[in-house]
């Protein structure tokens, strides 16, 4: 997704090796919409230039001399929009718990990381448009959603829902205890998961991952379902379960 807002994304990028700051800079120097308000090297000159810059984004290294970017994120009242870049896969799960929008595992790629950027698009589109983000554990939303089901409006808690399944033109969304039958596409449902614990593992299917009891071969196992996962979203999956594997 192209930046098209007429303002420009005002970045930080944090990270106390100077060739990891190269790289997200000659990334985002390549792409239009974006600039670098400054580049700092420890977690106490980002602080310094959050409040002098701003930023709508930043780019956040973790592990780091004296305040890891983590505890320098949960220091933040009000944090802009974050992509962790480490090399670290063990604190993915805490990076997504913070509500990071996306996790990048170094040496990332330019393809991998105009994806982050097209998650941070999407974010601040809502937020343009008055829709409010709607992840699990985010700072903004109370993790619930609201879906149209046999004429009424439920009040369903995210982090209950198993697993959503396409039915012709609606979606059945599985929670621990109950299914419920909507009027959606696949894609409005990701963007009210927009939730890196939930992803597609088929053109029919989006996950929990936190529900995943296992995965053999190509199929997903859950308490109450064994899902395949479809060839053309087994890459992108097996990456997302690499991120969280110790």
């Amino acid at each position: 997704m192209v930046n098209t807002a007429k303002k420009l994304i005002r970045c930080l990028i944090i990270d106390d090796e100077a060739p990891a700051r190269r790289v997200v800079a000659k990334y985002l120097s390549d792409l239009s919409g974006y600039e670098v308000a400054a580049e700092c090297k420890n977690a106490f000159e980002a602080l310094e230039a959050m409040q002098e810059f701003e930023p709508d984004l930043i780019f956040l290294d973790i592990n780091m001399p004296k305040l890891s970017g983590l505890k320098m994120l949960e220091s933040l009242k009000e944090p802009p929009l974050v992509i962790i870049t480490t090399a670290y896969r063990e604190y993915a799960v805490e990076g997504f718990e913070l509500d990071v929008v996306d996790y990048l595992h170094k040496p990332f790629a330019m393809s991998r990381f105009i994806q982050a950027l097209n998650k941070v698009n999407e974010r601040l589109a809502l937020k343009s448009n008055g829709e409010p983000s709607v992840s699990v554990g985010g700072r903004t939303d109370p993790g619930f959603i609201f879906l149209k089901h046999e004429g009424e409006v439920i009040r369903l808690e995210v982090k209950d829902i198993d697993y959503v399944e396409a039915v012709g033109d609606y979606v059945q969304v599985v929670t621990t205890h109950n299914k419920y039958l909507s009027y959606l596409s696949m894609k409005k449902v990701m963007v009210l998961l927009e939730d890196s614990h939930f992803h597609r593992v088929h053109k029919s299917f989006i996950v929990n991952l936190r529900k995943i009891s296992s995965i053999s071969g190509n199929t997903v196992f859950l308490k109450s379902k064994a899902i395949s996962i479809g060839g053309s979203y087994r890459s992108g999956f097996m990456d997302v379960v690499k991120s969280h594997m110790a």
